[in-house]
């Protein structure tokens, strides 16, 4: 009987592993060590940048935030570093993983509930926040809180109270969310949760990013807010948006009509307030338009908040009578939209008080916007102007220098609408 050749022979058998080798495993591992210590070195250098100054700028007046950012753009990293150059000890809490009983507290019965009652035991990380009086609270992954979580983050968010403890006043919050497009069983934010952050969309810029690749990092630091700037800053808000509900007062609470925009930044009495503390905080630190365009927007939302900032815009400028009272020494606005509104202005001051010296001296500002600024500015207030003049006036010498002005824009419109009504044919 012949026999079978077995299918693996000794010479088809693998080798037997290799004995590790302890020593030079640990070495391995040590300079894998080094070269990820080399590559998390890096240094920051201080450089302007809108996000890191709103988002300072609303830590210092004490406002939860809220970053709105798609994954991997840094939000994490951000508020690391802002924690690192404000020397606050960072708490990360994240919300999509917790019970609602994780921030309402824990009941705790003791020995006499009918005579003492339950109290509510709050969670470690809550206990270690009191202990040390300060720190920043950052509840991440928000937009991925179901809604009964979000629901018992209100009492946090507002209040401050965890069960039976409440932040101190060291204690900051800020949350950071996903657009519900990107984030994994994403919900949207409740509108009470989100009428009571400060939402700020979080971009990378690719010359930050570039930078902090190769090593260096923007460093987040808190604005300098000027003493003696105070008391101007505060009469500015309090004016600025009290000015704009006196005379819009459908804006003090509009809820918007679909869920996805009532999770984000809206109009309430809520909003305004944090919108006036924040133009406050912004003033008194000097702060850019953009920077405050930024911390406006994202509490009573765009459309309310450009209607602010115009509002804040034409209180800067200055007043028309002033101007005509000595046309010499005007400083007009460098911005082409408020240099319009105050030659509007002017124009309108005149109407209202028809005088020849009047008249004359507003002619003598137009000349000087022809001067200093684009001569299609001055085209309507110059024409609107004209038309006030009465039969006993002299006409000034210097509105010759209007006509070429006057002429180019007129041909202009013209070939506009012949264009428009080429267009139309077709």
């Amino acid at each position: 009987m012949p026999t079978c050749t077995p299918f693996l022979t000794t010479a088809a058998l693998p080798d037997k592993p290799h004995p590790p080798q302890p020593g030079l495993a640990t070495d391995q591992l040590e300079v894998a060590g080094s070269l990820t210590a080399l590559l998390r070195d890096t240094t920051t250098e201080p450089r302007p940048d809108m996000q890191l100054e709103a988002l300072a700028l609303s830590v210092a007046a004490d406002l939860p935030v809220l970053l709105w950012g798609e994954p991997g753009i840094g939000k994490t990293a951000a508020l690391t570093q802002l924690a690192e150059s404000l020397g606050l000890p960072l708490t990360t809490v994240i919300a999509s993983v917790h019970e609602p009983s994780d921030f309402s507290g824990l009941p705790v019965i003791g020995d006499d509930p009918a005579e003492q009652g339950v109290p509510m035991a709050p969670p470690d990380w809550a206990v270690r926040l009191v202990r040390a009086g300060r720190g920043l609270l950052f509840l991440d992954e928000l937009s991925t809180a179901p809604p009964a979580v979000q629901a018992a983050l209100l009492r946090l968010v507002l209040e401050r109270r965890i069960g039976v403890l409440r932040l101190p006043p060291g204690v900051r919050i800020v949350a950071a969310a996903n657009p519900r497009s990107s984030a994994a069983d994403g919900w949207e934010l409740s509108p009470p949760l989100a009428n009571r952050f400060v939402h700020l969309q979080w971009v990378h810029d690719q010359e930050v990013v570039i930078r902090g690749l190769g090593g260096t990092w923007p460093r987040a630091t808190l604005p300098r807010l000027a003493p003696e700037r105070l008391p101007e800053a505060v009469d500015l808000a309090r004016r600025g948006v009290c000015g704009l509900l006196a005379a819009r007062p459908e804006l003090i609470h509009r809820l918007p009509s679909s869920e996805t925009r009532r999770g984000g930044a809206w109009p309430s009495p809520r909003s305004w307030e944090m919108a006036l503390h924040l133009i406050a905080f912004a003033t008194a630190a000097g702060s850019s338009r953009d920077v405050l365009a930024l911390l406006v927007r994202g509490t009573v939302g765009d459309g309310p908040g450009l209607e602010l900032l115009a509002s804040l815009d034409r209180m800067d400028l200055p007043d028309p009578e002033v101007l005509l009272a000595d046309p010499a020494a005007a400083v007009l606005p460098d911005r082409g939209d408020l240099r319009q509104a105050v030659l509007d202005g002017v124009v309108a001051a005149v109407r209202t008080r028809p005088e020849k010296s009047r008249w004359d001296a507003a002619w003598a500002l137009l000349v000087r916007a022809l001067e200093t600024g684009a001569p299609d500015l001055v085209v309507v207030p110059a024409t609107s102007l004209a038309s006030l003049r009465r039969e006993d006036w002299d006409v000034p010498a210097s509105i010759e220098r209007f006509a070429g002005v006057i002429s180019l824009s007129r041909r202009a419109d013209d070939a506009a609408a012949r264009v428009a009504a080429v267009k139309a044919g077709r």
